[in-house]
């Protein structure tokens, strides 16, 4: 007898088949979703028959998981658990503890009295974590496994006329917990939908499509197989005029499909007993001379991984929320995802199909814990045992879904080592397709699949794949056959928290070289799960928060959307970086290269509008005529001539070029139209580009008379409208009290801060607190007048445990017109072995409500950026809230930095303002325009502390980090650190900075 822990394939189970689009048959269904009697039990022995009907048990919604069936304010079925890579429970496979939570479901089923007496009926599961045993009028009929996967029984035989009693037992660890350490919550039950469905006589079992494409003559064929074909059962394709056996295939002109033009075709295949109407996408995927082409054009993938994620309800996703993934994706200018790790819900798929995303279909296989010190000891993949279990969820998968023209790749898998079943697996899929070229990253010789795949390669390694100089593998024939692959990025640019940076470098990179494929993004969504904590506040839980003593923590939060589909900063990088319209400044600075980076479209639909504006003030504005630029076209264009350009000060004069669209066509729509994002006339910018005609000069002289700096009685000075002490520490300034200016050199670490990165030394975060920058003190040297009248302060600040520090220079100079002129000179002093977080000052004012401070500032925006992620940034004159200049990442962390600022008013609560001007900030000999400015309404020490955003209390003071420059994010929590081009490493700064108060 089986059981959870027998390795097997299912049994009692039909052969998988096609999933049409819900509605497309009209063979009858009978949704089981809704209320189902539910008891859980701590172990796989139940004590409970199969026959006992569950009265008096609770109620529980399928589909759903058990561990969050009251979330977020009761857990009475056991919490989730999050783990990365390593087993939550002991490597003893395929058994699993006695500890064994397991859940029974009852469902009383009555068949409509019109239910057809005739055909069969059979049972679907699209998805039941983990091993489920079925079992209908206390007779077990069938048990499976395969989570992600599609299950189907055939109940004809033991139905009965009247109730019939549905039981289903599900164990939440069973020895398939082996394939499914997939990277995310540990979560239990039925949680994709139940159907009782029809299967008439002279139906349709299974059917696959095939609708291929020839590009060169624009002719598309088609072929329809139907599995047991009843006699009188044809093909149609109505638009197309096509009427067809099954079988027989038709070659038309045809409009082809991809995710640029998603163009798709009515196919109805009409049985006696059935109809089912499907959507035929006509497309060819090809690999040549190491290049991967779609309708013989080459493609980049520019995608992201996605999990199916809920913040309340975990992988059960609604059809809606699904929806809301992929018009995300379209607007950020996604075209690809790759299905980690898992065959999604088949709901997904009709999306891509219609809105038009190339997708990587991955199977239900993760073995990644056992890569651990005994090198994969024991690893299902390489074992004999399991290939009939692999193979056939391989199997399941390609049946279900290989009538989807959205997806380009067959995947084997992820993180499941080497081994001779990955020959097993790809056999098998290229036995039922072999229109689709085969992924697996696992394994790096890459025998038994078509594209070369890495996770997290590095820009420099990258680098030398593209040029096909990577160092060699040790058996030369795989080496050659490799060489002729494509390279792929099946994970890269990990967006944890305040990231990812470097995202460009490796895009550009994806353009340069032809063998680049592209790359998938880690990963679309943070899984926080919504939790309400003990003051009724709801909040983003991530791993720990359940009280589990076994998790990765915060790891799980790592996506470009907040778990409330929220876009990071981090989204609006990917669509500046994706942008299938490039619109990028030329090394001179002076002009902008337009690229056309669409495959297949030309830019007849494009708008280029530009601006020539100095801060917020429009000075001119106009339209370039480029033509149609056709795919892969360039063109450089410059500022027009005669442009009424102002006088130069310490703001730019910006001449801002977009690609505007204006309109959707028919296959637009669905994604174009009723966007949230659109401007007020309903279009759509899909990139920018700035050229500074009159880039900003230092600051002017002050139209007032300087006046002279005073000692006081008691010793203290005072310039202009500061003052301060003996020792020259500022006191406060316009009239506000000022707790503190210093040296700064810390930030509250980002998640990638915490972490080493691969292939490198220890975390930016242990390099800043040897350095002691996180504990930062001020030691004032001297103070005194100048002969001009300027008080000069030198200081020097360092941490504990270094002798290393940083020696400054404060000048402070005023005007009669009440403005205050800083300039700062910062020399770092010791032998500095890393880099530093940031240089700069922090000035702490006094400000009960500090969050609500209005900021107006002229500098790059509207959302944050930093040295290694800024494609996105576009200067101009923007204003916020302090609490809206900050990001809430699910895990607090270092955000809301905008750079360039050259100009920002402060408006405080009582109506007293601050206005600030910077200067041209030079950092190790380099002129940089402005300042990086971050405020936030508590310090950086308590923003470090906290674990979630609502453990933020502001605490009564404005920290304002006035930055010559700060360190990049890098990609270090799962990939490589900052790069060499956006690494910080100590030099000395100059700041420029003219403070001018006005009264409330």
């Amino acid at each position: 007898m089986t059981s959870h822990e027998t390795v097997s394939p299912p049994t009692g189970v039909l052969p998988a088949r096609f999933r049409p689009p819900t509605g497309s048959s009209d063979a009858r269904t009978l949704s089981l979703d809704g209320p189902w009697r539910f008891r859980l039990s701590p172990t796989a022995r139940t004590g409970v028959e199969r026959s006992d009907s569950g009265e008096g048990w609770d109620q529980i919604e399928v589909p759903g998981h058990w561990q969050l069936a009251q979330a977020p304010d009761a857990w009475p079925y056991g919490t989730p658990a999050y783990s990365n890579k390593l087993f939550p429970f002991p490597i003893d496979p395929p058994h699993v503890p006695d500890e064994n939570p397991t859940g029974e479901y009852r469902r009383t089923v009555t068949l409509p009295a019109d239910w057809p007496t005739t055909g069969r009926t059979s049972l679907r599961f699209e998805g039941v974590d983990s091993w489920f045993e079925v079992a209908v009028n206390g007779e077990v009929v069938a048990v499976s496994h395969g989570s992600r996967l599609p299950t189907e029984i055939d109940l004809t035989d033991v139905l009965r006329p009247g109730e019939n009693l549905l039981a289903v037992r599900v164990t939440q660890w069973s020895a398939y917990s082996y394939v499914e350490d997939q990277d995310q919550w540990w979560l239990s039950g039925i949680f994709r939908s139940v159907t009782l469905e029809h299967r008439p006589e002279a139906g349709i079992g299974h059917a696959a499509v095939t609708a291929g494409y020839d590009a060169a003559s624009g002719v598309g064929t088609i072929l329809v197989d139907v599995e047991g074909a009843a006699p009188g059962t044809r093909v149609s394709v109505p638009e197309l005029g096509l009427n067809l056996a099954p079988g027989e295939s038709a070659s038309v002109p045809v409009e082809p499909w991809s995710a640029e033009r998603p163009r798709l075709y009515e196919v109805v295949v009409t049985a006696p007993g059935e109809r089912v109407v499907l959507h035929a996408g006509f497309r060819s995927i090809a690999i040549r001379d190491g290049v991967f082409l779609v309708n013989d054009a080459p493609v980049k993938l520019r995608g992201v991984n996605r999990h199916e994620f809920d913040p309340l309800r975990g992988r059960t996703v609604s059809p809606a929320l699904m929806e809301e993934d992929v018009l995300l994706m379209k607007r950020h200018h996604v075209n690809a995802v790759r299905t980690s790790h898992y065959p999604p819900h088949p709901h997904f798929l009709d999306l891509c199909d219609r809105y038009g995303l190339y997708v990587i279909d991955e199977n239900d296989l993760e073995t990644h814990g056992f890569e651990d010190e005994r090198g994969w000891e024991g690893n299902p993949v390489d074992d004999p045992a399991w290939t009939d279990v692999l193979v056939d969820r391989v199997t399941r998968m390609v049946r279900r879904d290989a009538h989807h023209p959205s997806i380009v790749l067959w995947s084997l898998g992820n993180e499941a080592g080497a081994g001779r079943n990955i020959g097993a697996m790809a056999a098998a899929i290229r036995a039922l397709d072999r229109t689709r070229p085969i992924h697996y990253e696992g394994d790096w010789s890459s025998d038994d699949v078509d594209v070369y795949s890495r996770m997290y390669a590095t820009s420099e390694h990258t680098a030398l794949i593209g040029q096909g100089i990577e160092p060699p593998l040790a058996r030369a024939e795989a080496d050659a056959r490799r060489r002729l692959m494509p390279f792929l990025q099946c994970e890269y640019a990990h967006a944890m928290g305040n990231g990812p940076g470097g995202l460009t470098d490796y895009d550009d990179l994806f353009d340069a070289h032809p063998r680049l494929m592209g790359g998938f993004i880690w990963e679309w969504i943070d899984h926080g799960l919504s939790r309400r904590d003990a003051d009724g506040t709801l909040f983003s839980a991530y791993g720990g928060d359940f009280g589990e003593a076994f998790h990765d923590g915060t790891f799980v939060a790592d996506g470009l959307v907040l778990p409330d589909r929220t876009p990071s900063p981090s989204l609006r990088e990917v669509a500046a970086v994706f942008a299938p319209v490039r619109l990028d400044v030329v090394p001179a600075g002076d002009a902008i290269l337009v690229r056309n980076r669409y495959a297949f479209r030309d830019t007849a639909h494009v708008t280029f509008a530009w601006t020539l504006h100095h801060g917020d003030d429009v000075l001119a504005d106009g339209v370039l005529d480029l033509g149609a630029l056709a795919p892969g076209a360039t063109v450089t264009v410059a500022p027009p001539a005669g442009l009424p350009l102002p006088a130069a000060d310490h703001t730019p004069t910006w001449w801002t070029l977009r690609a505007v669209q204006e309109k959707a066509d028919a296959l637009d729509a669905p994604w174009f139209d009723g966007r949230d994002d659109a401007a007020a006339d309903g279009s759509f910018v899909i990139a920018t580009g700035q050229v500074a005609v009159v880039p900003a000069v230092a600051l002017a002289v002050p139209s007032a008379a300087p006046i002279r700096g005073s000692v006081e009685a008691d010793g203290s000075f005072t310039v202009g409208s500061a003052r301060f002490d003996a020792v020259g520490t500022l006191l406060s300034l316009g009239g506000r009290r000022v707790e503190g200016l210093r040296v700064d050199a810390w930030r509250a670490p980002t998640d990638n801060d915490r972490r080493s990165g691969m292939w490198t030394g220890p975390s930016d975060q242990t390099v800043w607190q040897e350095s002691g920058l996180h504990l930062l003190a001020e030691r004032k040297i001297s103070a005194t007048l100048d002969a001009s009248g300027a008080l000069v302060v030198e200081a020097r600040t360092a941490g504990p445990r270094t002798r290393n520090g940083f020696r400054t220079t404060y000048t402070w100079t005023a005007a009669a017109d009440g403005s205050v002129d800083l300039r700062a000179r910062i020399v770092p002093e010791g032998r500095w072995d890393g880099t530093v977080a940031r240089l700069g000052l922090l000035l702490t004012l006094a400000e009960e409500h500090a969050a609500d401070v209005d900021v107006t500032w002229t500098g790059l925006g509207p959302d944050e950026s930093y040295a290694d992620s800024r494609k996105a940034a576009v200067g101009g004159t923007y204003r916020h809230t302090v609490a809206d200049l900050g990001t809430r990442y699910t895990h607090p962390q270092e955000n809301g930095a905008r750079r360039g600022v050259t100009h920002a008013a402060l408006r405080f609560a009582d109506g007293s303002g601050l206005v600030l001007d910077a200067g041209p900030t030079v950092y190790g000999g380099v002129p940089r325009a402005g300042v990086e400015l971050s405020l936030r309404p508590w310090s950086d020490q308590a923003l470090d502390r906290a674990a979630h955003p609502h453990e933020l209390v502001p605490d009564g003071l404005l920290h304002v980090h006035l930055d010559a420059a700060q360190h990049g994010l890098g990609s270090a929590a799962c990939g490589p650190g900052v790069l060499p081009n956006a690494a910080l490493h100590p030099a000395p700064a100059d700041l420029t900075l003219r403070f001018t108060p006005s009264a409330g």
